[in-house]
């Protein structure tokens, strides 16, 4: 980024993002709610999506320090947030909240954005842990780094395609 007192904004088409990300590097993936944060991170030639873990929510400040721990040292190139629109289409105030935290982490670490729609992710990984017969305590403890995991992998998927 040539002006770091610039923020990018986030983008919402996986053609924008994809033509601003180099050749190598891994993707990270983040499920943000209002209590956690689930983070998923990609391989450095960007076909597999891997949970990473959940990190407590707190202030920007505390969400930043979190997640440059995570960021720090991995060559993480880009970001996925999954965005949570409405089964209509619509968007709600957990949207523009997930807007607000892309203007931030741009603003913080200067990296491609892209808001993914998140549509019946958690329901997905969700519907998966059921099935292999896991705990409630033990799904609670997994579903956000799952559904970031589900996320990337939709995004990681695409950018094969293309």
């Amino acid at each position: 980024m040539t002006n770091p007192s610039a923020t990018p904004s986030a983008l919402t088409t996986l053609p924008e993002f994809a033509a601003l990300l180099p050749a190598k590097g891994r993707l990270i993936g983040l499920d943000v709610g209002t209590v956690t944060i689930g983070i998923a991170v990609s391989d450095d030639r960007r076909t597999i999506a891997t949970p990473d873990h959940t990190i407590t929510r707190t202030k920007w400040a505390g969400d930043a320090k979190a997640l440059a721990k995570v960021i720090e040292g991995r060559s993480i190139v880009g970001c996925v947030i999954g965005y949570p629109v409405n089964m209509d289409g619509t968007l709600g105030p957990r949207a523009q909240a997930t807007r607000a935290f892309a203007r931030n982490f741009a603003a913080q670490f200067h990296m491609p954005i892209l808001l993914w729609d998140e549509r019946l992710s958690t329901a997905a990984v969700t519907r998966m842990m059921i099935e292999g017969d896991l705990s409630r305590a033990r799904r609670d403890e997994l579903v956000d780094k799952l559904a970031a995991s589900y996320i990337l992998q939709g995004v990681l998927d695409g950018l094969s395609l293309a």
